[in-house]
């Protein structure tokens, strides 16, 4: 009975080491799992992420999106901020009733088509920017004459307050003898406006009839002629 009990005794002994060796196992564990649950949390964390490696940016950039949702509806400030920055360059547009327009004729001998030549001053106290083609219609006592464009491309441009910009109307001459459309006035509508101006017609007092067939009336962007031509 006594080698029994030694023999039982040595065997609880022999578990309990065994129990001890696991536990010492699970702690060990244990103790991995929280560093790994950091290193998870470090990379998650915006300082640690940011400061140690660009790539952390990423996930930075992931922190602070909650950050820039806000940012994005008071971005819609931000927004706003640079629709003003458009709002202002829409304000700064050269407008009908900030221009001095006039027209003149800048016909040089020997051209096939006689040539207007009108000109736009800033006298609005202000730098203001002008682009695209004016509206340009003919008055004739056949009716109106909207003139073409020439399909040159159009540059935006700021016009000083006191300078001025310039585009041509091109006109065919009326050679066949007859007495012609007779041209009244000369509308003028500047690029982006609506409000127009009616000047009078400084070139040849009439055009040809057409059918359709002969050259057409037209006109080149702003900033296509040089001074008076």
């Amino acid at each position: 009975m006594r080698v029994h009990k030694l023999t039982f005794a040595a065997l609880a002994v022999a578990a309990g080491l065994s129990l001890t060796a696991c536990q010492n196992d699970d702690a060990d564990t244990g103790q991995s799992a929280p560093s790994s649950g950091a290193t998870a949390s470090s990379s998650g964390g915006a300082s640690d992420s940011g400061s140690s490696d660009p790539g952390g940016a990423k996930g930075s950039a992931g922190t602070s999106s909650a950050t820039n949702s806000g940012a994005t509806s008071s971005g819609g400030t931000g927004t706003a901020a640079g629709t003003g920055s458009n709002a202002n360059a829409k304000v700064g547009k050269c407008r009908t009733d900030e221009l001095d327009i006039t027209a003149k004729d800048n016909t040089i001998d020997g051209d096939p088509d006689g040539t207007v030549v009108v000109e736009l001053t800033n006298h609005s106290g202000r730098d203001c920017t002008i682009s695209g083609y004016a509206g340009v219609d003919l008055k004739t006592n056949a009716g109106s004459l909207s003139a073409k464009r020439t399909g040159q491309q159009a540059t935006s441009a700021v016009l000083k307050n006191g300078k001025s910009t310039y585009f041509p109307v091109n006109y065919p001459f009326n050679k066949s003898g007859g007495s012609g459309v007779r041209v009244t006035g000369l509308v003028v509508t500047p690029p982006d406006e609506t409000k127009s101006v009616t000047l009078n017609w400084p070139g040849a007092a009439t055009l040809p009839v057409t059918d359709g067939s002969g050259s057409p009336v037209k006109v080149g962007p702003v900033g296509s002629a040089g001074q008076g031509g």
